[in-house]
């Protein structure tokens, strides 16, 4: 069976996959953000000391950054595939598939990460 050169649905599953690999990229980036956050805690609480003392140093801010660049890559990811997907010709796309579910996926994942961010900002003030 060959297939039609112009309606070729693996060049959108492979804009999907890219999409998919930046939205993990994003999940990773915030993650570590937030442990980079906490580090200074984790720290100042293995030698001892009350979490009440504790000062936050500039880890806190550099993973308030990282965890906002993760939300940043993963948004610019979804902005780059929804214009990418309008260029392909329609058979490209199969017929009844929605990317809806992923597309909701990676907001709520950079909601939380904004979440995160505005918590961790407002915990160092």
């Amino acid at each position: 069976m060959k297939m039609d050169e112009e309606l070729d649905p693996r060049v959108y599953f492979a804009a999907e996959r890219t999409l998919l690999a930046w939205i993990r990229t994003g999940i990773g980036v915030i993650g570590l953000g937030f442990i980079v956050a906490r580090f200074g805690l984790f720290l100042h609480l293995i030698r001892g000391e009350s979490a009440e003392e504790y000062q936050p140093s500039i880890s806190a801010w550099i993973g308030v950054f990282a965890i906002c660049l993760g939300a940043i890559g993963m948004l610019a990811a979804l902005h780059q595939f929804r214009n990418y997907t309008r260029t392909l010709p329609g058979g490209d796309s199969p017929e009844g598939y929605s990317i809806g579910g992923v597309i909701g996926y990676c907001l709520a994942i950079v909601a939380a990460a904004i979440a995160l961010a505005f918590y961790l900002v407002f915990e160092l003030r």
